[in-house]
């Protein structure tokens, strides 16, 4: 029966999984344990719920909603309408993802029960070294090495979405970028939030690229309520359109690809070669049951098993029950990313090259003993030694903005959840073929070793992914059925982002706008980061009275969005969200 709540093509996926949902309760339904107590909860038969259906579309802007919507209406599939929602995404949202980076996605597939993960990470170059980030004996300065060719992966996103559209596709590729070719040619209204970005006063939107791009024929810097045409990217989505995603990765757009990267100051590696060789991966779903739902999200380099971690842990710590108004709760799951943290940081990478103890890690013993560290906290966490966990040197990885989520159901009930990004705002700064280049290649550490010599599990090395944050999520019932589906950007601070809302959806039992409007809290190291105008005095002072005394978040804000199937006063219904810090928005319906 476990084939009918996830396909994994991984032996590790299989084993984590097999951990994760054992046995069958006979007739009735699947048997889990009680986080708190380990006594045996048997799934009820299911209830009477209909299928779960679309059309559901939540994203980062109404443009990009609006193109996936209308491939639904076509009769087109989830994945379908995610590769429009990604095409248009990439030309309104340049600042946060585009061709030229990288995602995953997870699938669930309505006729099989099915779920599964596509991994579009970028790969850096055959010619990169653990010192590719040195100069002079010496790591980069973080913009310099942001704003050089160094920093820029094979592109992975539209290999990928290639991938998961033969598999799960119902229309022709051809007929899935009509909106972002007649945006790109036509032109669109820059967004009060894009038009910020491009105020920006240096780094990357003052790249000599962003500037030509983003000056007007009068000289006079684009500004919210501009027209933005771009014949560049409207010509590559064409090509994309008429020739298959292969014509990404051979040809113009990879030429234009490797001599932009090529180009001073610190010109990179990349070749032609390197981006024709890139691969996407199909990595299966890694899922855990949570309370009475099961939460799936894509195996390392992505970061979810951090996110399973500390929900497992959660369902220990029984201060968390005390729900949003409770400063209690807040400081518990403040102590419980601190933890969580400490663990991503040490132990995952990339699977090709380090191992990942993912099954060390969400280990019950380990999770409780983690968990019970969580109410004596009183500094940074230390990382914990997991059952086959090889203790690597922590590591110096930083994680900028530049990142976008969205959902899409389509009738049939198939979903997509995907995290999408081109690592730092405009990515580094460079464009090739109407869309700016991702700067993954500084997800890595720039240190590759300790001072006392031990390796860093996110090192660089050629042909790997860097560790990555990004953690879509799907959400099912006990029985396999999809339930939900949420997701944020926000580097390194996603973790907490996604923990919280999954937090307050199903724990809390918030409406899932209301959950993503939060506060948003973020523990890492010694240091609490936090939307400090959300959280009200009395919960100030309340988390305060525990030493948790929060300040601006420094990191990139959240991005939420998603949905939960619910039963609401005229029915069951999509109950979505988008989060108020960003433009986006949900439809639902015809």
């Amino acid at each position: 029966m476990i084939s009918s709540v996830s396909r994994l093509f991984t032996p590790l996926a299989v084993a984590v999984l097999s951990l994760a949902l054992s046995a069958c309760a006979g007739e009735g339904g699947r048997a889990f344990q009680d986080g708190r107590t380990g006594a045996p909860v048997t799934a009820a038969p299911p209830p009477v719920m209909p299928q779960a259906r679309g059309p559901f579309v939540a994203a980062a802007n109404p443009l990009a909603v609006e193109a996936g919507m209308k491939i639904l209406r076509e009769g087109g599939s989830a994945v379908d309408a995610a590769v429009a929602v990604q095409a248009v995404l990439g030309l309104v949202e340049p600042q946060s993802s585009g061709l030229g980076g990288g995602a995953f996605m997870m699938v669930f597939d309505a006729a099989t029960g099915e779920v599964t993960s596509y991994d579009g990470r970028e790969i850096a170059p055959a010619a990169a070294t653990p010192e590719l980030f040195y100069e002079n004996g010496q790591p980069l300065n973080f913009m310099d090495a942001v704003l050089s060719g160094r920093s820029t992966g094979a592109p992975g996103v539209v290999a990928m979405l290639g991938q998961a559209q033969g598999e799960h596709g119902a229309l022709p590729w051809s007929a899935l970028f009509g909106d972002a070719e007649r945006l790109a040619r036509d032109g669109f209204v820059v967004s009060p939030r894009l038009a910020g970005m491009i105020a920006q006063p240096r780094g990357q939107a003052r790249s000599r690229w962003a500037n030509a791009y983003f000056t007007g024929a009068d000289g006079r810097r684009l500004v919210a309520g501009d027209v933005l045409k771009n014949p560049a990217y409207a010509r590559t989505v064409a090509e994309l359109a008429a020739g298959g995603p292969e014509v990404f990765q051979r040809g113009r757009i990879a030429d234009e690809i490797a001599a932009t990267v090529a180009e001073g100051p610190r010109p990179g590696a990349l070749t032609t070669t390197d981006i024709a060789a890139y691969e996407p991966i199909e990595r299966g779903a890694l899922c855990r049951p949570y309370r009475v739902y099961v939460v799936c999200v894509p195996p390392p380099p992505s970061s979810g098993v951090a996110i399973l971690q500390l929900l497992a842990m959660a369902e220990r710590t029984p201060a968390i029950d005390g729900g949003p108004d409770d400063a209690e709760a807040w400081v518990a799951f403040a102590q419980l990313q601190r933890l969580m943290y400490a663990d991503r940081d040490r132990y995952v990478g990339d699977p090709a090259f380090v191992g990942v103890p993912v099954q060390g890690l969400l280990d019950e013993d380990y999770v409780a003993g983690r968990a019970s560290l969580s109410a004596g906290l009183t500094g940074a966490a230390q990382a914990g030694t997991p059952p086959g966990g090889v203790f690597a040197g922590p590591d110096a990885t930083r994680e900028p903005a530049g990142t976008s989520h969205f959902v899409v159901v389509d009738a049939a009930g198939n979903a997509v959840s995907m995290t999408t990004t081109v690592e730092s705002i405009f990515g580094s700064g460079r464009m090739a073929a109407g869309f700016f280049l991702n700067n993954q290649l500084t997800d890595f550490s720039f240190e590759p070793l300790r001072a006392d010599g031990q390796p860093a599990a996110n090192a660089v090395a050629a042909g790997k992914r860097p560790r990555s944050s990004m953690s879509p999520v799907i959400i099912l019932d006990q029985h396999g059925r999809l339930v939900g589906a949420l997701g944020s950007p926000g580097g390194s601070s996603i973790l907490a982002y996604n923990a919280k809302a999954l937090i307050a959806v199903l724990d809390w039992g918030l409406p899932m706008q209301t959950a993503f409007d939060l506060p948003n809290l973020v523990a890492k190291g010694d240091g609490f980061g936090a939307d400090t105008e959300r959280f009200s005095p009395v919960l100030r002072e309340g988390m305060a009275a525990d030493g948790i005394v929060i300040r601006p978040n420094a990191s990139e804000n959240s991005g939420l969005h998603g949905g939960v199937w619910r039963r609401g006063a005229t029915g069951w219904r999509w109950d979505g969200g988008a989060d108020d810090r960003r433009e986006g928005v949900v439809r639902t319906g015809p």
